[in-house]
């Protein structure tokens, strides 16, 4: 399944124009970075509630950091969150235990939170853009 979408150089060139005379780097930049972190706490959050608690190590795993301009890394260092996370096999290889999916259906979740979780700011600045 594809799709195929063509704009005429004209029209891109009086779209960077009109683009261009009216944004901000800076403002772009700034909104830009907070709603990033919005939607990494937002992420963090979500996982947490999800992961199961034994003794409260995996929860408390969960860590939030910044991976550049734009960028956030969630990851749970805990040595054993791979095999909650994906499943595993029992001792002795009997059986399997199913995983928990706690980092992929939490990503799930944020995604379709995105909408709500840009800075009115950043918003109103794409808006002003288009």
């Amino acid at each position: 399944m594809s799709a195929f979408f063509e704009v005429g150089d004209a029209e891109f060139q009086a779209w960077v124009q009109k683009v261009q005379a009216k944004a901000n780097p800076e403002a772009i930049k700034r909104e830009m970075q907070t709603s990033v972190k919005r939607v990494g706490v937002q992420a963090q959050r979500t996982v947490e509630n999800v992961t199961p608690v034994d003794t409260g190590t995996l929860r408390r795993g969960w860590t939030l950091s910044s991976g550049g301009l734009m960028a956030v890394t969630l990851s749970n260092g805990v040595e054993y969150a791979p095999f909650i996370e994906n499943g595993h096999r029992t001792r002795g290889g009997g059986g399997w235990v199913p995983g928990h999916f706690m980092l992929r259906d939490s990503i799930k979740a944020v995604e379709s939170q995105l909408g709500s979780l840009i800075t009115p700011q950043f918003q109103k600045v794409l808006e002003g853009m288009l």
